[in-house]
């Protein structure tokens, strides 16, 4: 498969660098981002979902609308949707995007969070019960006719499924770093995503996802996508600056944001989740890793979410993102902080420098 690019929607001019509190939707930034993507042919936008912000699907409608070629993928916790809603819905708005819908599974990594939406579950419940989710909407994209579903977490009958995928069905993505994300998302994911780790541990995360997938009888894999924040400039010694002056920032704004209260919230106090624990204990180990992954960002910011920078020229950023490339991470996730300026950035600079590269490094 190509090496396809992802980013980030943001339907605000908020930015962690500049935080503008409970800024409301600002629909002309929206669709200048969206375009902007477009034209600069990322392939993916990811749209988020936490308790309290925007509600990703009419986000994900807006920006079909207005483009072309961007793939939308919805994030869902399974708790904020029942499956056969979720199968016409992502089916609707792949019919409406032209079969351009994905969508990403968050099982949800803080009890606390969970809680602000009536989710009591366990974690370990909680993917199981997003492995009957995606069985579910499987089967509901498959075929048109009636089927029953009686388990713990879902019981219907006769559920038939009038709304059918472009395509015949529509890409899965789950995530994590635990026994049960890679045991879900290896069995049962087109997509696996992971955050930013070194070299050697990201290796080791794919060869676990693998391993699940053998397991579990397949005889595809899921494509592997890998997160980070480039900060770019000119030279070197330009870059390194530039990040100290985000560093700066972030830890300033530690309580800020672009986010609402349900991201905040992962900036305090010890994560509970996996992927966030593995990116501390890493920070721990230096501030710099292989050629160019940077992690004072993550203890700045508690690893709360996707945190770990990429530093340095667009050569050089191109050369660590290849270095994923060679490991089997084929989608890569790029976002800034200072979001539409560094996406237009990326797009002039990163993305088609790694596209020429691809071909010298045997990628291609």
């Amino acid at each position: 498969m190509p090496t396809e690019f992802i980013s980030l929607t943001y339907p605000t001019q908020s930015t962690e660098l500049n935080p503008l509190p409970n800024a409301p939707i600002d629909p002309k930034f929206l669709e200048r981002y969206a375009r902007n993507l477009d034209d600069y042919e990322y392939n993916y936008t990811l749209v988020p979902y936490a308790s309290s912000y925007f509600d990703p699907w009419t986000i994900g409608a807006t920006i079909a609308a207005h483009t072309k070629n961007l793939k939308i993928i919805i994030a869902v916790r399974p708790n904020t949707l029942y499956p056969t809603v979720a199968a016409k819905a992502l089916a609707t708005l792949d019919q409406l995007s032209s079969g351009r819908a994905v969508v990403h599974f968050i099982a949800g990594g803080s009890d606390a969070e969970q809680a602000k939406e009536g989710d009591f579950l366990t974690k370990e419940e909680r993917y199981a019960r997003e492995e009957d989710y995606i069985k579910i909407l499987r089967r509901a994209w498959e075929s048109a006719e009636p089927f029953d579903w009686d388990s713990k977490f879902y019981q219907f009958k006769q559920f038939s499924n009038g709304v059918r995928p472009v395509n015949g069905t529509i890409p899965v993505s789950v995530g994590g770093s635990s026994d049960e994300a890679y045991r879900v998302g290896g069995s049962l994911a087109d997509i696996f995503g992971l955050w930013g780790e070194p070299l050697k541990e990201t290796k080791e995360q794919i060869d676990r996802i693998y391993a699940e997938a053998e397991k579990a009888g397949r005889t595809d894999r899921p494509r592997i996508w890998v997160t980070f924040r480039p900060i770019i400039a000119e030279t070197e010694e330009l870059a390194w600056a530039k990040a100290h002056r985000v560093l700066d920032a972030l830890q300033a704004n530690r309580a800020g944001g672009p986010e609402h209260a349900s991201f905040k919230a992962l900036r305090t106090g010890t994560p509970q989740n996996v992927g966030s624990q593995r990116l501390l204990d890493i920070a721990k180990k230096g501030e710099v890793q292989d050629r160019a992954l940077w992690y004072p960002t993550v203890t700045a910011t508690n690893a709360g979410g996707a945190s770990t920078a990429l530093v340095g020229t667009p050569q050089v950023i191109a050369d660590s993102i290849l270095d994923y490339v060679e490991l089997g991470a084929d989608l890569i996730s790029i976002r800034g902080y200072d979001n539409l300026n560094d996406a237009i950035d990326y797009g002039r600079y990163v993305l088609p420098l790694v596209r020429k590269l691809l071909p010298e490094r045997g990628l291609q």
